[in-house]
C-alpha cells in the first residue's frame, strides 16, 4: 500500500482515535518492536510517546537511530530525560517482529531505505510514495510530536514529566517557537502538555548549545569577520561538525547591527556555507540556492539556510586555493546574488 492512511481513499480523513486503533491492531503481546530514527529532538521525542502509547500492549520498544548525536542540545536532552536509544549499525533487525519510523520516511537516509516498515507516522511532506500496513503523514503539522500528542490523548494517556518535556522541546524546536509552519494544532498540543513539562529541565537543554571545544572556534569566527553593510561573513577553516558553523552563524545575529551573517568552513571533503538574516528582507533559502545550488545542494527558508558544496565541485572557479580564494568566492557568490 502506497498511501497516507490517515486520509482514506474514500471519504473524509480518519479521526485520531480511528488511526489509533488503527495502529493498535498492527501489535499483539508477543510483539519485539523496533523504532527507527534520524536522532533530534522531535524524532526522540515521537518515539518516547510511541513507546509510551505501546506500553503493555507488546513485549518491548527498542528506539535505534543511525546518527552520530553532536549537538549538545539533543546530547543533554537524551542524557536528561533518560531516553533509552541503541545504535542502528550495532542493532539486529532479525530480533524484531515489527519496524516502525518516526519523523523520517524510509526515502530520507539509505539507512532507512534498507527496511520493510509496518507503520510510518511523520510531518515532512511525502515526496515519494511510503509502503507500509501503517502511514500517517501529516505535512501541514508543524512537528511529529504534535501528532504523537494527539495519540496520547486519544489513549488517555497523562504523560511523565519526561515525556511532555521532550514533546514541548520538540514541538517548540520544529516550529522555531511556533514562528514557521505552526497550526493551531500544534499550539493545542503545547497547551496540553505545558503542566506536565519540567520547566527547568527544559530551559537546561535548550541552553546546551556548545562544549568547550567550540569557543576557539568562535575566537576564530572573530578574527576572521568581514563586515559589509550589514553583512557579516567570517571563514572558519575546518571544523569538527558542521553545527559549529550554525553556533557561530547564530550568535551573529545577536548583534544589532547585523542582518545576515554567512558563515563557512570546510567539513569533511565539502564547502559548508550557513547562512541567517534577520527574516525581515530576501529569503535566505532563495538567495543560498541562486548563489551556490551550481555548485551543490544549496536551499532552505526565509531566515536561514545551507549550502554543501564538495570541494571537487570548485576546480576551475577558483583562480588558487587557500583561505583567501575560499573568502573572495563565497563573499562574491553572495553578494552577486543579493545584489549588493
Amino acid at each position: 500500500m502506497t498511501t497516507d492512511k490517515s486520509t482514506p481513499r474514500h471519504g473524509k480523513p480518519r479521526s485520531i482515535s480511528e488511526n489509533l486503533r488503527k495502529l493498535f491492531d498492527l501489535f499483539s503481546s508477543k510483539d519485539q518492536i523496533l523504532v527507527t530514527i534520524d536522532a533530534d529532538p522531535d524524532s526522540m521525542a515521537s518515539a518516547m510517546a510511541l513507546k509510551r502509547i505501546l506500553w503493555r500492549r507488546v513485549r518491548t520498544v527498542t528506539i535505534a537511530h543511525f546518527n552520530e548525536i553532536r549537538r549538545f542540545d539533543n546530547l543533554t536532552m537524551a542524557r536528561l530525560l533518560k531516553i533509552p536509544l541503541a545504535r542502528l549499525d550495532e542493532t539486529d533487525s532479525q530480533n524484531f517482529s515489527k519496524i516502525l519510523l518516526v519523523d523520517g520516511q524510509p526515502h530520507h537516509h539509505a539507512s532507512f531505505a534498507k527496511f520493510k516498515y509496518d507503520a510510518v507516522i511523520d510531518h515532512h511532506p511525502m515526496a515519494n510514495p511510503v509502503k507500509a500496513s501503517f502511514v500517517d503523514i501529516r505535512p501541514e503539522y508543524g512537528a511529529t510530536a504534535t501528532i504523537m500528542t494527539e495519540y496520547l490523548r486519544a489513549a488517555n494517556i497523562r504523560p511523565s514529566k519526561s515525556l511532555a518535556t521532550a514533546l514541548v522541546y520538540a514541538i517548540r524546536t520544529d516550529t522555531r517557537n511556533f514562528e514557521a509552519g505552526a497550526l493551531d494544532v500544534d499550539v493545542r498540543a503545547f497547551h496540553f502538555l505545558f503542566p506536565y513539562a519540567n520547566m527547568h529541565l527544559l530551559s537546561r537543554i535548550e541552553t546546551a548549545e556548545m562544549g568547550l571545544e567550540e569557543l576557539p572556534y568562535f575566537q576564530q569566527a572573530l578574527e576572521n569577520r568581514r563586515i559589509r553593510k550589514g553583512k557579516i561573513f567570517s571563514y572558519l577553516g575546518r571544523v569538527h561538525s558542521q553545527d559549529t558553523l550554525v553556533l557561530v552563524a547564530d550568535f551573529f545575529m545577536k548583534c544589532h547591527e547585523v542582518t545576515w551573517a554567512v558563515v563557512f568552513g570546510i567539513y569533511r571533503k565539502n564547502l559548508v556555507v550557513v547562512i541567517r538574516n534577520d527574516g525581515l528582507r530576501k529569503n535566505a533559502g532563495s538567495l543560498a540556492s541562486k548563489a551556490f545550488g551550481l555548485f551543490g545542494n544549496a536551499g532552505g527558508h526565509r531566515a536561514m539556510a545551507r549550502a554543501e558544496i564538495p570541494l571537487a565541485n570548485l576546480e576551475g572557479h577558483l583562480k588558487e586555493s587557500g583561505k583567501a580564494a575560499l573568502n573572495r568566492f563565497v563573499i562574491r557568490q553572495f553578494e552577486t546574488s543579493a545584489g549588493k
